[in-house]
């Protein structure tokens, strides 16, 4: 029997809560009741058809403060519908991959109408989400008990309530017992192990899972380096034509692991599902505004904005802001190039150990002033990205991701260039490097995850004495939950973390013949990594709504491009050592010749490679192009099926006439 949305059941009182809604204290009550109906109401009326109801029934509201929470949940058939609508991937029992629907449900592998677990609670909690965004106005003309949250027919009314101040946040609820399983298997045991990437996947997603995954990939990428580079740190540390061979492997290097993880991404994804799974159209973020108009493709009211308005901030605002920000950048810079010589001048005076160790301190310093700089840069970006009125949460994405790695990478490395190539002090370079990379990497451990967990673990102190003095018949338990998870901070998405793995790769490559050492430091700070990371997920910030992708996005382009920026500059830094500079005394234009072409060829290596490599392995582009081959024979079946009926249909009415 067909199984319709309009058959299901909203009224069920108990139900497993998925996501969490806070409203603001002083929301009016017609204001909550207009909302519960638009949640829990039928599809065909409009709703969303979800379960819903208060943390707090009336007479624990009196209890305790009031809290304006509440839980929403799902039946399960009603989870099962919402996958096939967002158009979750699942693996059948043929070992192929297709998208799931709920009439060929006993087609998947793992489903039985008995079980609830065919579909992980992250992927509960995004249709969740789905279908919560996709609440839109039809005939409302504003929110009740707030004229001046306008709304137009489409809107989506969690956008507008989340803009208005009406609905504070909105997040999924963690699962207890599976998070501690997945702890127990993922960082509280100490150990040399791959990390449960599947089960990762299962809890947190698939954006979390291929962070976690490239994480761990490319620190145990980094191990070749950091074992080769040792022994030249150790006997070779002048000798500069001797690290052209190692300065070689790590550009080839650099490309291999770039290729071969993208094909590793291929098979995780497929696995999952995502990487056939099609995309869905695209709506405005929920800050885009404009005058009330109907969108040429979609035919639906919605904001317009003049493209030409918002190139005009972009380019008289937004460019020249960030061209001052790198001129203080370089500055600053400025600034402790001085320090440098103040305190190299100091120790020549004296000649003390006091004086020798004062040598570090103006790179420790700038160390510091390059993450708080960093750190004030992002948030001047976010305001201005959002001020510029992108349509798309694509579009401001790359937009944002742009301003801040041009930046970034000017702050971070335009002293070690000016090292390199106007100072030409390769001690100075070693140094710089070291303390760069060591600083930078300790304070964001303190940063990232040490200070946050500190001030997450007094909270929860304080919230377990608040419920520790409620009367008993509260259930204790899931509001000591829900008030613990909803103070804690919101986890802004992967941007930095792959920033943070950026830069490091920059640090190991861009120099790599100067320090070879980095790449040690790189895989010690990682290992540790992968465990304070777990930690800032699992008990740190609120969990966030799962995200199907299918890669990592632009953050390959970015590694690509540094590595292409890495064999120039290898290059250069090779080219200007005495042993090189020595087997040309009389002609520098054949050196530079020579180390143009050494450096054409090994970019011409680098694609190469990258074009032998394929993206996706041999049996993921046969999956795939099967896959694709029974689409387009489906839709031929359902032309022809359709011409048949309109024949026979024109064939009934000549009959009758």
């Amino acid at each position: 029997m067909k199984v319709t949305l309009s058959a299901l059941d909203t009224s069920e009182s108990c139900f497993t809560p998925l996501v969490v809604i806070e409203l603001a204290q002083d929301v009016k009550e017609e204001t909550k009741e207009w909302l519960k109906n638009r949640i829990i109401t039928k599809k065909k009326d409009g709703g969303a058809q979800l379960l819903f109801r208060p943390l707090l029934n009336k007479y624990e509201k009196e209890t305790v403060e009031n809290q304006n929470l509440y839980l929403v949940g799902a039946s399960n058939i009603r989870l099962l519908l919402g996958a096939e609508a967002v158009g979750l991937v699942k693996e059948c029992t043929d070992n192929t991959m297709r998208a799931f629907t709920y009439g060929t449900r006993h087609n998947f592998k793992g489903f039985d109408d008995n079980n609830d677990d065919f579909l992980t609670m992250a992927e509960c909690q995004f249709i969740i989400k789905h279908e919560l965004e996709n609440l839109r106005a039809r005939d409302e003309k504003m929110i009740p008990g707030y004229p001046q949250a306008k709304l137009y027919p489409g809107k989506s009314l969690l956008r507008r309530l989340l803009t208005s101040g009406i609905v504070i946040q909105v997040f999924p609820l963690h699962d207890n017992e599976a998070l501690k399983k997945l702890e127990d298997n993922w960082y509280t045991r100490l150990s040399l192990k791959y990390q449960p990437i599947d089960n990762i996947r299962g809890y947190f997603g698939e954006t979390i899972a291929l962070y976690f995954g490239f994480l761990e990939y490319f620190t145990f990428a980094l191990i070749p380096m950091a074992v080769i580079g040792l022994p030249y740190y150790l006997f070779v540390w002048e000798d500069y034509d001797k690290y052209v061979i190692f300065a070689s492997f790590n550009l080839i290097w650099s490309t291999v692991i770039l290729e071969v993880w993208k094909r590793g991404c291929a098979n995780m994804t497929y696995r999952w599902g995502t990487l056939v799974m099609k995309r869905q159209f695209e709506e405005p973020r929920p800050g885009f505004h404009g005058v009330l108009g109907i969108n040429s493709v979609t035919g639906r009211e919605e904001p317009l904005y003049p493209s030409y308005k918002r190139q005009l901030r972009i380019y008289l605002v937004s460019l020249p802001f960030v061209c001052l920000c790198l001129y203080f950048s370089l500055y600053v810079m400025m600034i402790y190039f001085d320090m440098e010589a103040w305190a190299l001048g100091l120790h020549e005076d004296s000649g003390s150990e006091w004086t020798s160790l004062l040598l570090y301190v103006p790179s420790i310093i700038y160390a510091i002033v390059i993450e708080i700089m960093n750190r004030l840069y992002r948030y001047a970006a976010e305001f201005l990205t959002s001020w510029e009125n992108h349509r798309l949460e694509s579009a401001y994405q790359n937009h944002l991701i742009l301003k801040v790695l041009v930046f970034n990478f000017l702050n971070c490395f335009a002293s070690l260039f000016y090292i390199a190539f106007v100072l030409k002090d390769m001690k100075l370079l070693r140094q710089s490097l070291a303390t760069l990379l060591i600083m930078s990497q300790i304070l964001n451990q303190i940063v990232e995850s040490i200070l946050p967990y500190w001030l997450q673990r007094k909270h929860h102190v304080r919230v377990k004495k608040k419920v520790q003095a409620l009367k008993a018949d509260i259930d204790a338990t899931l509001y000591e939950q829900v008030v613990l998870e909803k103070e804690m901070g919101t986890y802004l998405g992967t941007f930095d973390d792959y920033l943070e793995l950026l830069l490091q790769f920059g640090y190991v490559s861009l120099f790599s013949c100067v320090y070879p050492l980095a790449a040690a430091f790189a895989v010690l700070n990682n290992f540790t990594e992968v465990n304070s990371d777990a930690l800032k997920m699992c008990r740190v910030f609120k969990r966030p709504f799962s995200e199907p992708s299918a890669s990592i996005g632009v953050w390959q382009l970015a590694f690509e491009t540094m590595s292409v920026i890495s064999v120039v500059t290898n290059c250069a830094l090779i080219g200007m050592s005495p042993q090189v500079n020595a087997l040309f005394p009389e002609s520098k234009t054949d050196l530079i010749l020579i180390v143009v072409a050494v450096e054409h060829a090994l970019l011409a290596l680098k694609f190469i490679l990258a074009f032998a490599i394929p993206d996706k392995p041999r049996h993921i582009q046969m999956k795939l192009a099967r896959l694709e081959f029974e689409s387009l024979e489906a839709l031929k079946q359902q032309q022809t099926k359709l011409v048949a009926e309109n024949l026979t249909e024109e064939g009934g009415l000549r009959k009758a006439t």
